[in-house]
């Protein structure tokens, strides 16, 4: 009698439904959600399953039926489930569906941070690291991908901090990714999440666009730059990328095959070296690889490394003749000197020293110390040499 009981509960069975939230990824404290449960067949009843607390049935508009949860508090964090079972046969369930999770956001846990590794546009195949950086360490990190139905990915943190690898970069991969943490103690109480970051993958079968600068050349601050990037389709959207900017590169859709980036202003902070690359919109994380750069050079700035070379070679050779001039003028006043000091008063003739034969070329003069000083008020201090060229008249 109990074997044929067990038999009319169980018979007939109805496949699992589904189930959802909406919003997905999380809700604030206070906030609302809605729980969707989706069956295959009409004229059911459903009900929401959660431990510890009970819903009542509810019949379906069609085959979905929602469960709104209005100012959501702390214990409404958990796992739900639902099934159905035939309005006309209770006994007649199906079975659960599978699990999903609402997590109740804290705004008082801080928000963590998310960066990637390499930056920019990845080249498929490519190994990229997505990391996510916190403030505490008794917590799980969990990677979410915007438009992606299956749970997020979580790992335990090594410090403040936990890393998520993709070894292999392909099209599939490329999205807006962000995270957030769970406190171990309470595992559906969450922090916000981060802000996102896109991981955008290069297509090689696209063209690589051109870029160019108007004006050329070096450009005076004040003037007014177009930046112009240029590329073979005509619905695509062109994005400016700026050497060591950390911020999010801008963008314009094309007008015709191409898109112009205007700085009205130039200043020292534009300077740098920019390109540019174009993102199908039906694509929008799939890219061209970037253009080749150009550098935009705002006089009074640094320039590039040959330009500055030159600069201190020029500097260098006008230094190294502005010495050359002060030391012939330096000699130049030495000689006239050394004369002056060897005129003796007229009518007295120097008294010639016998030259050295050792020594050729040079002949010695003893000055009269008083002529001199009557005349200069100076006292040499020692013989003036003068050097005399060979077979000169002495």
């Amino acid at each position: 009698m109990a074997s044929a009981l067990t038999v009319l509960f169980l018979e007939p069975s109805y496949p699992k439904p589904s189930i959802s939230l909406s919003p997905r990824g999380g809700v604030s404290l206070g906030g609302a959600v809605s729980v969707w449960c989706r069956g295959q067949h009409r004229g059911m009843r459903f009900v929401l399953n959660k431990e510890g607390r009970h819903f009542p049935p509810v019949d379906p508009n069609g085959l979905e039926a929602v469960f709104p949860i209005s100012n959501v508090r702390w214990e409404d964090g958990g796992s739900y489930s639902c099934s159905y079972h035939n309005r006309s046969k209770p006994s007649a369930a199906s079975s659960p569906s599978d699990p999903v999770e609402l997590v109740v956001r804290d705004p008082s846990l801080p928000r963590p941070s998310i960066s990637l590794s390499p930056t920019g546009v990845t080249a498929p195949g490519a190994d990229v690291t997505i990391r996510c950086q916190g403030q505490r360490r008794d917590v799980r990190f969990f990677l979410h991908k915007a438009g992606d139905l299956n749970p997020p990915r979580h790992v335990d943190p090594a410090g403040d901090g936990a890393e998520f690898h993709i070894p292999t970069v392909g099209r599939q991969h490329g999205g807006s990714y962000s995270c957030s943490y769970r406190l171990r103690s309470e595992p559906f109480i969450s922090s916000q999440p981060s802000d996102p970051v896109q991981l955008v993958v290069a297509d090689p079968s696209l063209p690589r666009p051109s870029i160019s600068l108007s004006p050329t050349g070096v450009t005076a601050p004040g003037a007014n730059v177009t930046i112009r990037c240029q590329g073979q389709r005509r619905d695509v959207r062109f994005f400016l990328h700026k050497a060591g900017d950390r911020d999010p590169p801008r963008h314009k859709d094309s007008a015709g095959d191409g898109a112009e980036f205007h700085i009205p202003t130039v200043g020292r902070q534009h300077g740098g070296s920019y390109s540019c690359s174009y993102r199908p919109p039906s694509e929008p994380f799939i890219s061209s690889q970037p253009s080749h750069p150009v550098q935009l050079v705002v006089a009074g700035e640094s320039g590039p490394p040959a330009l500055l070379t030159s600069h201190i070679i020029a500097g260098t050779s006008v230094a190294a003749a502005g010495l050359l001039l002060l030391l012939l003028l330096v000699a130049f006043l030495c000689f006239r000197k050394t004369r002056a000091n060897t005129s003796i008063d007229e009518g007295k003739e120097p008294e010639t020293l016998e030259p050295d034969p050792s020594v050729q070329g040079l002949t010695y003069a003893e000055l009269d110390v008083q002529v001199l000083q009557a005349k200069r008020g100076v006292k040499p201090s020692m013989y003036a040499v003068i050097n005399m060229p060979q077979g000169a008249p002495q």
